[in-house]
């Protein structure tokens, strides 16, 4: 069994590691296309490059930026930022210059590192860029040295900033210190059940939390991750079955892939026995075919923001329970659901959902008036808490419902209703594979794209069945395939521009 949550409030990542390689350090812990390491090779590694950083003068509080792919490279220059005081900005390699821009201006980092693929334009931005591959044969070198460096890292100092995907505005770093980046970790260990034996199957780049924090997850737990980030789509269920994975965390868009690859595949399943789901709510039938897939698997529902993390998570052994309730609060957290005025709502009443406890992050990254607007004080307890900006409630047992986003409400012939609404009855409609809905605007009256082999026609009849007249959309689009962000959800972005171009 993964240890217990312990003083999580007190540590630091690095810390974590060092942890992890005193009590197991031949276990595996990090696995990519090229390799594998033991905790202590990724001690080691992220010793050197701590020490790499320090020859550079780079200490407490100098902002990192890293455009790279995920590896186990970047994992140990995670774990030696941390060691050494900097704070690690992972960027997506696949992020544009205009928010590279934007990104720069904010972070004012201190030490760029690239790729020959992210080199040029990231340095564009951010001026001098160190090559990785020159980097690392340094780094390289300092390990052979057994080098170490000594820092004075606190747990409220800045661990990392996790810049969020810029698809409305200018991207927005938020600010995670070492404190909450432990307590969230261990507090999702727990509520999880992760293991000393599993076998994580990862995804998602760690410049998206969704994958960030895997990697401090397994460390806590003593177990191996893979990080599967650049594997081809094809050989994905391939992949999962080699590396004998037994947690895989997906968003709806991965998800239906699995199910996809599953069913052309011959051979035995991968011994998977957890799903963990965030991005958006799973439709009925991907979930049953995961299952029919994966036997004995459960497919756990989450609700967080990276501004805490995690929010809620639906204890495993009741993936099947409560359909629609997207879990309890992480242990030693709070959720409150609050009027416009701030007052807290009953059991049942739907308001806007916010989060209250150690897991809740400062703020954003020189955005002192976001800031303000997002994070507060709890009277009552007088911890931080986030308003979170969207709605939910909690049923008498504190179970949370997610209601949907600010943004996917809206009114309509009179009538308040929520995109997720119209996109979960066409998700019900036989042959529908994945749902938009886009709410009325200046330029168009409310529109559902789907991806489905259906027609349009057939898509509005089957929505008219299941909703009221003022909630069927005026314009329905069909898709052969859905747009998609950087972390696999879907681009409402793109599809908003796949309707002004239309003319509609």
């Amino acid at each position: 069994m993964a240890p217990g949550p312990g003083p999580s409030q007190k540590e630091t990542v690095h810390g974590l590691l060092d942890a992890a390689a005193a009590a197991a350090p031949d276990a595996p812990a990090i696995r990519d296309g090229a390799g594998a390491w033991t905790y202590r090779q990724l001690d080691e590694y992220g010793q050197a490059f701590a020490a790499w950083l320090h020859g550079r003068g780079i200490g407490v509080g100098d902002p990192v930026v890293l455009q790279l792919p995920t590896s186990r490279e970047l994992a140990a220059m995670f774990y030696g930022a941390s060691r050494a005081g900097a704070v690690f900005v992972p960027l997506n390699p696949t992020m544009k210059p205009y928010h590279l821009r934007q990104v720069s201006e904010n972070a004012g980092p201190k030490l760029a590192i690239g790729d020959s693929a992210t080199a040029a334009a990231l340095g564009e931005a951010v001026g001098a860029v160190h090559l990785l591959a020159d980097v690392w044969s340094e780094v390289e070198e300092l390990r052979a040295q057994g080098a170490r460096i000594t820092s004075e890292v606190r747990p409220d100092d800045v661990a990392t900033l996790i810049y969020t995907s810029g698809s409305t505005a200018a991207p927005k770093g938020v600010v995670c210190p070492h404190a909450q980046v432990a307590f969230a970790s261990r507090g999702l260990v727990e509520a999880l059940g992760y293991r000393s034996d599993d076998i994580v199957f990862c995804r998602f780049p760690m410049s998206w939390d969704y994958g960030l924090y895997k990697v401090v997850m397994t460390c806590i737990a003593r177990c191996e991750i893979v990080l599967a980030d650049q594997d081809s789509d094809l050989t994905l269920v391939r992949r999962m079955r080699e590396t004998g994975a037994t947690v895989v965390p997906i968003v709806p868009s991965f998800a239906s892939m699995i199910v996809t690859l599953a069913k052309r595949d011959t051979g035995p399943q991968a011994p998977v026995r957890m799903f963990t789901n965030t991005g958006a709510a799973l439709p009925p039938a991907t979930i049953d075919a995961l299952r029919e897939h994966f036997p004995g698997a459960r497919v756990v529902r989450q609700y967080g923001q990276t501004e805490a993390k995690r929010i809620t998570v639906m204890p495993p052994e009741e993936d099947r329970m409560r359909p629609g309730a997207v879990g309890l609060p992480l242990p030693g957290t709070r959720v409150l659901i609050v009027d416009a005025d701030g007052n807290e709502l009953p059991a049942g009443e739907v308001g806007e959902i916010v989060a209250v406890g150690p897991h809740v992050m400062p703020g954003y990254w020189n955005s002192p008036e976001i800031t303000a607007n997002t994070f507060r004080t709890d009277p009552a307890s007088g911890q931080r808490s986030l308003h979170t900006g969207d709605y939910g409630h909690l049923d008498a047992d504190g179970y949370l419902y997610f209601e949907g986003r600010r943004d996917d409400m809206f009114k309509r012939k009179g009538l308040r209703m929520s995109t997720l609404e119209i996109e979960g009855a066409a998700m019900d409609i036989p042959g529908v594979r994945a749902a938009a809905a886009l709410a009325p605007g200046e330029k168009h009256d409310l529109a559902l794209f789907v991806e489905a082999d259906l027609t349009p026609a057939e898509v509005l009849k089957g929505v008219a069945q299941r909703l009221e007249p003022a909630k069927v959309p005026a314009i329905v689009r069909v898709l052969s395939e859905f747009p998609l962000t950087q972390h696999g959800k879907n681009s409402r972005k793109e599809l908003a521009l796949l309707l002004e171009g239309s003319g509609k």
